[in-house]
């Protein structure tokens, strides 16, 4: 399953009314450390298929939803559980770092 295009016509039910884990991936088209860990985030987001969902949130389109959670700096991975905010990343990780804090967080 590929990231998922999220906005704030869709936040409500695609992340906050979901039924398995979400990350929401804050990020931006001028930010390089978000385009370095996009590929990453589509494999993950295959490799866990059906466990989690992996989406995209654009802060410049939707800066109402940035501020909502507090995002200062991108990328910034939020991970929602139930509707609330279970945990959060700043900043570009690797790979293999960012699975395994995805993985710990969806068991």
């Amino acid at each position: 399953m590929a990231t998922v295009k999220i906005d704030k016509n869709n936040f409500e039910s695609d992340v906050l009314q979901a039924k398995e884990p979400v990350v929401v991936d804050f990020w931006a088209e001028w930010c390089g450390p978000c385009k370095m860990i996009a590929p990453a985030l589509e494999e993950i987001s295959n490799e866990l298929a059906g466990k989690v969902k992996i989406t995209k949130l654009n802060i410049d389109e939707n800066p109402e939803l940035a501020a909502q959670f507090g995002v200062r700096s991108i990328p910034t991975l939020l991970i929602f559980k139930d509707g609330e905010v279970a945990d959060m990343k700043v900043g570009a990780l690797p790979k293999t770092a960012l699975s395994h804090w995805i993985s710990g967080n969806v068991a």
